[in-house]
């Protein structure tokens, strides 16, 4: 895996053991075309597995990233890979919902990359919308199996974009 623009572009990011399915380089490089400019905006990462979907929002010019990560045997590549960002990069290793229901920082940008297989996902994106995770306007994005589909309205969060990849999605939300 490599980044695919900004500071760090071309840089290779690890990919740790274990059962991983990293963001494909053509998802991660469109969604952040989509999403635009991040200078000085805060992302959130969860369930960030190697951390490129931070790293990739570091290397766009987003500052502070948080990457939530609950598999420990992960740590050891995600510390190698934030390892040479120079913006503030930090990693919680705690399940999501348990950072979600811990921290009240807002973020300007979250995104969620669950496990294709989890049950619960849906959770999940109702839980980071309840926790007030997003701040307003903010735009969420969540990368999930394409068999799968999740509501135009959850709460406060209203979809305004629905991309595909593959045999995967990609679903944007804003906050009103």
């Amino acid at each position: 895996m490599r980044v695919t623009g900004g500071r760090y572009n071309g840089r290779t990011i690890k990919c740790p053991k274990g059962i991983i399915r990293p963001a494909m380089d053509r998802m991660r490089e469109s969604m952040f075309s989509i999403l635009g400019p991040m200078d000085g905006l805060s992302f959130l990462d969860i369930f960030s597995g190697s951390g490129s979907v931070g790293i990739e929002a570091a290397s766009r010019g987003a500052e502070p990233v948080h990457l939530v990560e609950k598999d420990f045997i992960k740590k050891k590549t995600i510390y190698e890979n934030i390892d040479w960002v120079e913006t503030e990069i930090r990693l919680f290793l705690m399940p999501a919902e348990k950072f979600l229901k811990r921290f009240d920082d807002e973020y300007d940008f979250v995104h969620l990359d669950p496990p294709f297989p989890m049950d619960g996902k849906l959770k999940v994106l109702e839980l980071c919308e309840s926790a007030g995770v997003l701040k307003k306007g903010g735009t969420l994005t969540m990368h999930y199996p394409g068999e799968e589909s999740f509501p135009e309205n959850v709460g406060s969060l209203r979809q305004y974009d629905l991309r595909e990849y593959g045999r995967s999605k990609l679903i944007f939300y804003t906050r009103d």
